[in-house]
Parts: structure tokens; sequence; C-alpha cells
């Protein structure tokens, strides 16, 4: 048995790192992705595979691949995991990946990749907040968002593998506009929100700072993300402190992280021009501080299919290295393993009949009256819905790199 390469989404060049476990094998340890396979690290160590780069360490693969996180591997300086990745890579050219390290994707439970110890959530989308505005102008955007990234603290405790089942959030809201009487049960506007994440790999030590030219160096990579946002709650709650119950329910990311050196090849500058000019901290030497990732948002309702969004990650005014080394400006310190949302990412494209085809959430929609929906569903999620986000990166046309699914079904609230 040998996996195939470059077959979408998993490819050669992509080669996500996740934790997998088995019916059979029910130890969580860490793996990566090709094809329809996981290669099992821990296996795959044992063999002796890495044993020319485990010559001078304190450590072996074999005990840092059977953990059940992927945090002490992250933590690991960048170019140890570079070699780790070019030697599977030669491997599996070389047809030299033993048949027993594999285990078949359709068998593997699903797991978080990694313990994370916190969790930021950006709002760095100028299309997100222009369309939310319902008035598709900067007029009523504070001019502080344009000075720098904007972010909050979410929990930590609410992030979900895929697949997962999310119940309806309960909770206080106005039962009419604003101000009108308050009410308590199920949210009545449950939405989605495009997103990605990425992990922190090298920690940045309390008190310290992060250069943005260093960057680069504290990420391990990147997931689709899906914060989920009860948002007749959230307008009950954004006065005076913002967002609370209303976006810690749930969020869903995918299993499989796809490491920063899979996306360097696909660096570009932002889509926007940052005007005015960002602070020195902010400013990426080279000026190619996007990433050039395609998004897709698809509902599947009653076993039917539709798609109701397309994006891109190089959409964002402020990108992820930015949001990263801005987060780590106050000297908080981060942590290996810390996740950053990038925020919900709008785009402003239109589709050949001119509707609006790159909105990041079904707000989005209520706001500029552009209907995604299936027609006479409503405007919000149901119950049973199930939201699956995908992402890629592409060559001529050809999917090079690939996030898989993010996948999450809404169940009903609870009592």
């Amino acid at each position: 048995m040998s996996p195939k390469l470059d077959q979408a989404p998993y490819t050669i060049d992509t080669l996500p790192y996740g934790v997998i476990s088995t019916s059979s094998e029910p130890s969580p340890r860490c793996a990566v992705a090709i094809g329809e396979h996981a290669i099992d690290l821990a296996k795959y160590a044992k063999t002796g595979a890495f044993s020319s780069l485990e010559s001078g360490q304190n450590f072996t693969f074999e005990n840092i691949f059977s953990q059940p996180t992927l945090n002490t591997f992250a933590a690991l300086p960048s170019s140890t995991r570079r070699s780790i990745r070019t030697h599977i890579q030669s491997a599996l050219k070389d047809h030299k990946i033993p048949p027993s390290v594999l285990v078949p994707l359709k068998d593997v439970n699903p797991h978080l990749p990694m313990s994370i110890p916190g969790f930021s959530d950006f709002y760095t989308s100028l299309d997100h907040c222009k369309n939310c505005s319902g008035e598709l102008t900067t007029a009523n955007i504070p001019s502080n968002w344009f000075l720098a990234p904007s972010v909050y603290n979410s929990r930590v405790s609410s992030i979900l593998p895929t697949p997962s089942t999310i119940p309806r959030p309960v909770n206080v809201s106005f039962e009419g506009g604003l101000d009108s009487k308050a009410i308590y049960g199920p949210t009545r506007k449950l939405d989605f929100e495009l997103e990605m994440g990425l992990f922190v790999s090298k920690p940045v030590p309390y008190g310290s700072s992060l250069p943005i030219a260093d960057v680069k160096s504290h990420i391990f990579g990147f997931v689709l993300l899906n914060d989920w946002s009860a948002r007749d709650h959230q307008m009950f709650e954004m006065r005076p402190l913002g967002p609370f119950h209303s976006k810690g329910f749930g969020t869903s990311i995918s299993n499989w992280i796809v490491p920063i050196e899979a996306l360097e090849p696909f660096s570009t500058a932002p889509h926007l021009a940052q005007d005015p000019k960002p602070f020195g901290h902010l400013t990426y030497p080279d000026g190619k501080g996007a990433l050039d990732v395609k998004l897709r948002v698809k509902l599947v309702r009653a076993g039917r299919e539709s798609i109701l969004s397309t994006s891109n990650l190089k959409y964002l005014y402020w990108t992820p290295y930015q949001q990263l080394t801005h987060h780590a400006a106050s000297g908080c310190g981060m942590a290996t393993g810390d996740l950053i949302g990038t925020g919900t990412i709008s785009g402003s494209g239109k589709d050949s009949e001119g509707r609006m085809s790159e909105l990041g959430c079904l707000y989005e929609a209520e706001r500029t009256r552009t209907g995604v929906m299936p027609r006479g569903v409503g405007e919000y999620l149901q119950d049973g819905d199930e939201v699956v986000l995908e992402g890629w990166c592409e060559r001529e046309g050809r999917v090079v790199v690939g996030f898989g699914e993010c996948r999450g079904k809404i169940g009903p609230a609870k009592s």
C-alpha cells in the first residue's frame, strides 16, 4: 500500500500535521496527512527514520510524536521542523514509507491537534465592516480601526474539532429592535463566520515583543476556523463591553494544521492598501505580508449541498502576520499552542448576476439585503444545518496545498 502523491487536499506540498486515534489503537498520537492516508509519526519514528535528526539532541521523535498533542513538536526550532518535513517528502517520493505506518483517514477519530492555552479573535476585514454597516462605506468605521488591528480575547473551552455538533445557544436578546423588551431563549439568528486560525509555535516570553521580521518563526501553521455567532444575543451584549456568550459558545476548526512552510510560496502583497501607513512595528519588510488562500462556505441541509460564499485570506486589511505581531506588542507573552483567529474574511466580489458573492457571514447578507441562503429557508441557520468551510492554494488552476474541511452541525438548544 502506498499513498497517492499530490492527491488533494492533502498533497505532498501540504503535509499537514494532526492528531489521530483509531478504534483499534485509541491512544491519540501525532500524524501527517497524505492523500487518503495518515502517516502515524510515532510508528514511523520507531523505525529509526529520524535517527540522523536526533543526533546530539536530548529527545527522540518517537517520544515527541507519541504525545496526544502537537505542542512539543511545534515548539521545536523551525529548522528542525523543516528537516522533518523535507525527510517525509523525500521518503514519499522514493516510496520509502512503510505500509505498516499508514492509516486510512476514513478510520481516524477526530481530535484537536493542539493543547490551546489561549484564543484571541480579530476583527480586521474592511469589507466585513462595510457590509455589516449595511451602507457599504467606511463612514461609520472608527478611525482607530485603521491604525491597529482590533481584537478581543475569546473562549478556549468551546473550541471544537471537525466534525462537531454545536447546540443552539440560549441567552438574552431583545424581542424586537434595540432596547425593546428583553427575552431569554434560544437564538433566532445563528450565524457562521468564515475565518482562518494560526497556531503559535515558538513562544514569546512575557514582557517581550515580537519583531514583525521574525513573526513567521513563531507560527506553526494555519487551520480553517468558524467562530459561530448568535447575532440577536450579540446585539444585546454589544453595549457596553461587546460580545460574550454570543461568541463564546462554539468555535470549530479543521483538524489538520497546514505548516507555515507549505504556505510560504503563496505569500503576496495585501489585496487592499493600508492607509494611513502602519506603525513601524506593523510594517512587514518585503511588503508580502499576506497569503493567497482561496476559501469557500457550503451549507448542507436535508442532504442537499449549496455554496453560500467564496473569499480569500489575502482580502484582510490587517494580515495574520500583523495580527500576531500586534498581539504580542503589549508584552503579554504568547504561548506555544495559542490560537489566533483572523476574524471574518469577506470580499467585495460579485457573481455573474451582480450579487455580492464574498460575504463572510449571514449577518452581512441581512445587512446588505443579499440572498445567499437557499430560497424559502430563512436568513439564518436552522437546527440540523451543517456548515462546511474549505480552503486551498492554487497554482495554474491546480490545487497545490489543501486545508480539508472545517465542519460543524447545528443541534437543538439544550434545556
